[in-house]
């Protein structure tokens, strides 16, 4: 949808990233946020834009491996970059981390390569790498031919991306790390997030204390609560940093992602995330390490019988956590937008603010996505 160059936005409700008010509205020029203003301080000479739905910024997802037919891993290049924010932009999500899994050192490389090449396009606004420092006993789809204890060679990859103040986000299992290794990364300014790990809740604690931020897909691939044991969900759960979670009822029960949502004990702490596969927006089936990964009935599933990413947008998980789990829209929106962004250190990504040159996405009451707004 184009706007006018010059104009005050009034939609039905306005979510500015922490808000939703029924009465504001958005000066725009040339793309810019000018102001944000109560309806009723609109100039009279104002060219006025109503738009029935709701405003928000465009989604942030932190961990994408794929979309439009394209895996990262498989095509890390500018060309495969700009199909897989394509694939996601439909889906409302204008900033994302391009995500490398477990996979070979030269692809990590490449990745890197990518990102170093490409950061600032579509959307890009940093790198998730997951693996390959993951445990055998909870890898998942990862393969296990390439996990491996942390090494100079993956410090070396987050350490030229940081020269240059690119983003990192990077999932390590705690057990495979060394005292002083997550410190280290921690220094670089890379965001250290706990997961595909049998840790024990001390050994978590250990590396939280480190500097580790977030939890990778809370529930999936790690040690489960158990009677006795926090282990690394009850320490993710209990603790007052961030954790991801996938809301497409598959990976998570939603009634467990409703529980652990209430039982934060910090607020605006919980961040959704797609761990999408090139299914979205694509055909439904793709290579992963060389075999054929499937979508039957929602479900993606490799030759082993595991869930290999997920097929889902954030808009589809918006509407979950709002409509099935019960998450009041406000904080939900939080989930996509702002807190995604306050992790990754962004001031000016999932949130309106005057000065600032945003993503616009138009929702109808239902969150079905309409549009996103070119002003």
């Amino acid at each position: 949808m184009n706007l006018p160059q010059d104009t005050w936005i009034i939609p039905t409700q306005l979510f500015d990233g922490y808000t939703l008010s029924n009465d504001s509205a958005i000066h725009m020029v040339d793309g810019v946020v000018r102001a944000i203003a109560p309806i009723n301080d609109i100039p009279q000479d104002g060219l006025i834009t109503q738009l029935t739905g709701i405003l928000s910024p465009g989604f942030f997802d932190i961990q994408i491996n794929g979309g439009g037919n394209v895996l990262f891993n498989s095509s890390p290049n500018c060309e495969g970059l700009s199909r897989i924010a394509t694939a996601h932009r439909a889906g409302g999500t204008t900033h994302w981390l391009p995500t490398v899994i477990t996979d070979a050192p030269e692809v990590l490389e490449a990745a890197c390569d990518a990102i170093l090449e490409c950061i600032g396009k579509f959307g890009i606004a940093g790198i998730h790498i997951e693996g390959p420092h993951l445990a055998i006993e909870r890898k998942g789809t990862h393969k296990s031919h390439w996990i491996r204890p942390f090494d100079a060679h993956t410090y070396n990859q987050i350490e030229r991306l940081r020269a240059r103040d690119i983003p990192v986000l990077i999932t390590l299992a705690p057990e495979t790390m060394q005292p002083g290794q997550v410190a280290s990364l921690v220094a670089l300014g890379a965001v250290v997030s706990i997961g595909h790990t049998n840790a024990t809740a001390a050994q978590t604690k250990q590396t939280l204390a480190e500097g580790a931020q977030l939890f990778t897909h809370l529930f999936n691939a790690m040690s489960q609560i158990e009677n006795r044991a926090l282990n690394v969900v009850g320490t993710a759960i209990n603790s007052d940093q961030y954790c991801s979670i996938i809301v497409d009822g598959l990976h998570v029960d939603l009634g467990l992602v409703g529980l652990a949502t209430r039982a934060r004990p910090v607020a605006d702490r919980m961040i959704i995330v797609s761990d999408a596969m090139p299914t979205v927006g694509g055909d439904a089936e793709f290579m992963l390490y060389g075999n054929t990964v499937k979508l039957h009935k929602g479900r993606l599933v490799n030759n082993e019988g595991s869930l290999a990413g997920a097929h889902i947008t954030m808009l589809e998980e918006l509407h979950n956590m709002v409509h099935k789990v019960g998450v009041p829209l406000q904080d939900a929106l939080r989930m996509t937008t702002s807190n995604p962004a306050t992790l990754m250190g962004f001031k000016d990504i999932g949130r309106i603010t005057p000065n600032m040159r945003a993503d616009l996405l138009l929702l109808d009451p239902d969150l079905k996505f309409l549009s996103v707004l070119e002003v």
